[in-house]
């Protein structure tokens, strides 16, 4: 089980109690990624939290002073030694910089335990996202046009989405 400190925060696992302010943010995602995942009552958020205690790589990012959660990390291992991440935060917290150093907490871990790469999926109109990754020292490696569909039209008709990779080595992450 993961637990990192950082100056003003704390990633560790979900808690039960921690149902209302998961519900604050996904009860209206933000960004289209995050759709699947929107809800709309306390009982939906302790089932979204039992969720993501079932499954590793689930952290929820709390402000030390309070313990509130403010958004999440996920990350997902993929052999031999690459990470997939995520992140998810309430906008209510944003231009704080919590996204960042929560971030830079996590991949100073990975890199630490076995990580030589980790890449993250940002769709193409969620610039927060992409200048997080650039700002962590990420690169753009890539973009995959009408790469996948998180929403649907009118119509039913799902709304494809260009979605960029982002990646980091180990190596680079070194020499910051």
């Amino acid at each position: 089980m993961m637990i990192v400190h950082t100056k003003r925060l704390i990633l560790r696992p979900f808690k039960r109690s921690d149902a209302a302010e998961l519900l604050d943010y996904l009860k209206d995602p933000v960004v289209h990624c995050f759709a699947d995942e929107k809800i709309s009552t306390l009982t939906q958020a302790q089932e979204k939290i039992q969720q993501k205690l079932s499954k590793p790589g689930h952290l929820a990012v709390a402000l030390k002073e309070s313990d509130t959660v403010i958004g999440d990390l996920f990350f997902d291992f993929e052999e031999p030694d690459t990470y997939s991440v995520g992140w998810n935060f309430n906008p209510k917290y944003a231009k704080q910089g919590y996204a960042f150093e929560s971030a830079f907490a996590l991949f100073t871990e990975l890199f630490k335990k076995d990580a030589r790469r980790i890449y993250a999926y940002v769709e193409e109109d969620n610039y927060s996202s992409q200048k997080l990754a650039e700002r962590l020292g990420m690169r753009q490696e890539g973009l995959f046009l009408e790469f996948i569909s998180f929403i649907k039209d009118d119509n039913g008709d799902p709304i494809y989405e260009n979605t960029f990779e982002y990646a980091l080595l180990k190596h680079e992450w070194n020499r910051k």
